[in-house]
């Protein structure tokens, strides 16, 4: 064998050596990554524990507290002790940590879910919604709004900390909001753009503004039983209460990388679960104590405010909240069973609360 002979055999040699390295390399890799995903399956909580079509309620009351706990711990992150303006945060985190349902940032992360998106890309804004709703009821609270002493149990943030400290600490959660949502970095640009738009419209004249502003004018409003008394009152909460519960659905499927048809089919579902949470609670304020609902019982009869049970009585205001949502749960036919049935559980529970 000459020596030219011999390097060829030598460098072949080799060749395969490195060849064979390499294949056992990817055998090993293949046989890490199957595991891996075997192991995933079995035991990660978010698979093991999620819901189906089969669930009870006690399992939806479960994976209800899981996802209160992942919004609270995001929330507590989100809104340090910390210099400067120390008193401004306690005052923020006062309402936003408060004993809330968290049923807008449950809706907007099961939304995200139900169009395949996963939590953690929904969850900024699941905060950012929690945060607009946090200051929107400490506005609703003042004394020229509502003028209310008692929220979720504890005295209004007001009365703790002063109306004018409430005001600032109301403003730099809406101002908070809008930056947690911007920071979403692991979704296309346009769609954060998108969301974003969706979370300042359901605030402005549009949504929260609006329907405030109509229902402090219909406290000098006199309203029998009919039309007329039911479509002002449907104007009211559509944009007061409806409005940011379908900005929570519709960003959640935004950022889950839904279809056009997907969104505006949880925004129908979600006005339709706005609209039913106002009944009940309308209904619940006047057949509950202060102590059951943690606010004050009574409030708006006192205050001469239009309410589902002034126009259309107790009864037809319980009916009237089933219908909606046997219309809310039509909107979600045609999903993946499984998937939707977070957001069908979440219908029920809010028609049927105590509190």
């Amino acid at each position: 064998m000459g020596t030219q002979d011999a390097l060829l055999y030598t460098l072949i040699s080799i060749l395969l050596s490195l060849l064979l390295l390499f294949w056992r390399f990817l055998w090993l890799s293949y046989i890490a990554v199957t595991s891996t995903t075997h192991l995933t399956s079995h035991h990660n909580p978010s698979t093991s524990h999620s819901l189906t079509a089969e669930s009870d309620e006690s399992e939806f009351m479960s994976y209800m507290l899981r996802k209160s706990k992942s919004v609270n711990k995001a929330l507590d992150e989100a809104v340090p002790l910390c210099e400067p303006v120390l008193k401004i945060r306690e005052a923020m985190r006062y309402t936003l940590l408060s004993n809330g349902k968290r049923v807008r940032p449950m809706l907007c992360l099961a939304a995200c879910e139900l169009v395949g998106g996963h939590e953690s890309t929904a969850m900024p804004s699941a905060c950012a919604v929690e945060m607009i709703h946090a200051s929107s009821i400490i506005l609703d609270d003042l004394p020229c709004m509502d003028d209310d002493s008692l929220r979720r149990g504890k005295p209004t943030n007001h009365k703790v900390f002063g109306e004018d400290i409430a005001i600032l600490a109301s403003v730099a959660l809406m101002g908070l909001a809008v930056k947690k949502t911007s920071s979403s970095t692991d979704v296309p640009p346009e769609m954060v753009l998108r969301a974003v738009q969706e979370m300042t419209q359901a605030v402005g004249t549009e949504g929260l503004v609006a329907g405030q502003a109509e229902d402090l004018a219909g406290e000098r409003m006199s309203f029998e039983e009919n039309e007329d008394g039911l479509e002002h009152l449907e104007f009211i909460h559509i944009h007061k209460t409806a409005s940011l519960l379908e900005a929570a659905a519709v960003v959640g499927a935004i950022m889950g990388g839904g279809s056009d048809e997907e969104i505006e089919r949880l925004r129908k579902y979600a006005r339709c679960i706005g609209l039913m949470f106002q009944v009940v609670d309308d209904v619940l304020d006047v057949t509950r104590s202060s102590e059951e609902l943690g606010k004050t019982a009574g409030k708006d009869v006192m205050a001469g405010k239009l309410t589902y049970p002034k126009v259309m009585g107790v009864e037809k205001s319980r009916e009237y909240a089933e219908r909606l949502n046997r219309e809310a749960r039509e909107h979600l036919r045609g999903f993946d069973s499984d998937k939707a049935a977070p957001l069908l559980f979440l219908a029920d529970y809010i028609v049927n609360r105590q509190n």
